[in-house]
C-alpha cells in the first residue's frame, strides 16, 4: 500500500462536492474552524459504521475544542442519507462519487482483498486548522475509538 500524497503543512486542494442533504460543499466550508476530515471506504460496513459512531459520540468534545467533523466516501447522497438516519450521525458526509477529493489527497488507491484488486479509499483521518491546512494525519485509524485517537493526538500538542 502506497503512502498518501498530502503532508502535514499542506493545504487541502480546492474541491467541490455534495453533502448528504444535497447541498454544495467546497473548500471554503472547511475554512474558519478546525476540522476532522475523515476518509472512509463505504457506508454501512462494519469498520466504517464503528468509526462514524465513535465520531458521533465524541462530537460534543471535539466541538468544545473547536473542531467540526466532515466524512468523505465515494457513496451517493442517498446512501449517505440512509447511513446518517440509521446511525443518527450528526455531522456532514460528502458524496465524493467521482473520487476527485480522495484522489487529490491521495487516499484513492489500489487495494487488495481476497486476491482481488480494486480502487478504493484507504481509511485516513486528517486534522485541519482553520485555514484548511493539515496539522495531523492518522493513517492507522482505530475504527472503534476514532474519536479517542483524535483526542489523544490533540492532547499531545
Amino acid at each position: 500500500m502506497s503512502k498518501i500524497n498530502i503532508k502535514v503543512g499542506d493545504l487541502i486542494p480546492d474541491f467541490k462536492s455534495v453533502t448528504q442533504s444535497g447541498d454544495s460543499f467546497s473548500l471554503n466550508e472547511l475554512k474558519g474552524s478546525p476540522t476532522v476530515l475523515y476518509f472512509y471506504p463505504k457506508d454501512n460496513t462494519s469498520g466504517c459504521t464503528l468509526e462514524a459512531k465513535s465520531l458521533r459520540d465524541g462530537k460534543a468534545e471535539l466541538l468544545a475544542r473547536g473542531y467540526k467533523i466532515v466524512g468523505v466516501s465515494p457513496d451517493s447522497v442517498k446512501s449517505h442519507q440512509n447511513f446518517c438516519t440509521k446511525h443518527e450521525l450528526n455531522f456532514t458526509l460528502l458524496a465524493d462519487t467521482d473520487h476527485s477529493l480522495s484522489e487529490a489527497v491521495g487516499v484513492w488507491q489500489l487495494k487488495k482483498m481476497c486476491g482481488r484488486e480494486y480502487m478504493g479509499i484507504v481509511r485516513t483521518t486528517l486534522l485541519l486548522d482553520a485555514d484548511a491546512r493539515v496539522t495531523h494525519i492518522i493513517e492507522k485509524v482505530d475504527t472503534k475509538d476514532s474519536y479517542g485517537q483524535i483526542i489523544k493526538l490533540l492532547d499531545k500538542k
